[in-house]
């Protein structure tokens, strides 16, 4: 199977949110890959492509068999049936309308903070209140704080999961999940787990589905699970939400109904069925370029960027960097990740999400995206080396 990851098309000028909306930098932002998909999902819409119509698509049953036999077969998943899956447009979309399923206007929806930053909009979308559980960072390592989530679980209708964890890489164990159901359950918390990112663990970690808990706490969950993010596909949108219940399955349907996101993508359905199908084998060799990506960039930060550093990343592809070496004598670090970021993205052509927009407990850090050849990665890593030095030497 082809699986080149050290070469990829170029991306500029071909209306690429990554690569064209901060033109003439180099852009590792935005959480989308530089690799070609994989062969079997080019082909499956090739396919598609040929047959020339493009009406409307009827989601088949080999389209929830797909499901069913990959998360069985790679996540220890199993019994997910027809009935238990709501095909929709994008993750996104799913755990808006299950906010929206089991909230009222006013709500608190809690958010384990720094956290994906359209978790932020669709919780005000739905009329609701963002409560956050900021993670602790503690030893160079992030963890949740259980005291904190049961007071806050005391206040809440929901708690809006990022499992595994963007922007800070962690892969939640099954004793921290379960441990966060206990409290949910307890204080009648509705959960529901943003999974997008699953298939994207490294060497000691393994994803815990939320459904693979006990009953009672899956029960009052919906899970969001979309092939999208780890095979690069993106941009065709499609995604389901995962429903035990066949109570909670029937608010979420009429939610998404209600938000006008229930037509999935004639794309969406062909690409899907190949990724889960044939496309294991180019996954498993992503895993290990990008943990060789991750190796390099803790090599090159310990060798040439002395006082930067990244708690281990089990997860994702977004590598997250605490700059706060970078700071100049007496800087206050309030608004330090906004400056650090506009400063490399203008002085040295190099494009990074700010540590604040995923919420205030992301102060002090830059997200990286590793999901690109290695010479670009060693690139924006020489570029961000001398943005340091050159910030930390500028007037203020």
């Amino acid at each position: 199977m082809d699986c080149h990851f050290d070469s990829c098309p170029d991306r500029r000028n071909t209306e690429s949110v990554k690569w064209d909306l901060f033109p003439g930098t180099l852009p590792l932002w935005v959480a989308d890959m530089d690799f070609k998909a994989a062969p079997p999902i080019r082909e499956a819409l090739q396919k598609r492509l040929d047959h020339g119509i493009f009406g409307y698509e009827l989601v088949p049953d080999s389209y929830f068999q797909a499901i069913s036999n990959w998360f069985a077969s790679r996540h220890g998943w199993t019994g997910i049936a027809r009935e238990n899956i709501i095909p929709t447009t994008g993750v996104i979309a799913a755990y808006s309308a299950s906010i929206k399923a089991f909230t009222r206007p006013g709500d608190k929806v809690i958010v384990q903070t720094p956290c994906y930053n359209c978790f932020f909009p669709a919780i005000r979308n739905n009329g609701c209140e963002t409560l956050e559980n900021p993670l602790v960072y503690e030893d160079g390592k992030y963890r949740m704080d259980y005291e904190d989530l049961e007071a806050k679980a005391a206040q809440a209708s929901v708690l809006l999961l990022c499992n595994p964890q963007n922007p800070v890489g962690r892969v939640w164990t099954r004793e921290e999940l379960l441990k966060v159901a206990d409290i949910c359950h307890r204080h009648n918390v509705f959960v529901v787990s943003d999974e997008i990112h699953c298939e994207l663990t490294f060497p000691g970690h393994s994803y815990t589905p939320w459904a693979t808990l006990p009953e009672e706490y899956v029960k009052n969950s919906t899970s969001c699970i979309s092939p999208t993010k780890a095979f690069n596909i993106a941009g065709i949108q499609i995604a389901n939400v995962f429903a035990h219940d066949s109570e909670v399955y029937a608010k979420v349907d009429r939610a998404i109904n209600q938000n006008e996101c229930c037509d999935v993508n004639v794309f969406g359905v062909a690409a899907l069925k190949a990724a889960y199908n044939e496309s294991g084998p180019w996954l498993d060799a992503l895993l290990e370029y990008l943990w060789d990506n991750a190796r390099t960039v803790y090599c090159f930060m310990e060798d040439l960027i002395p006082g930067m550093s990244a708690p281990p990343i089990e997860g994702t592809y977004l590598m997250w960097l605490d700059c706060r070496c970078a700071m100049r004598p007496g800087e206050p670090l309030e608004g330090f990740s906004e400056r650090f970021a506009k400063h490399l993205q203008e002085k040295h052509g190099l494009t990074l999400s700010a540590g604040t927009l995923y919420g205030a407990a992301g102060e002090g850090f830059e997200r990286l995206n590793l999901a690109c050849p290695r010479t670009t990665l060693l690139d924006a890593l020489s570029r961000l080396k001398e943005g340091v030095e050159s910030y930390r030497n500028s007037i203020i």
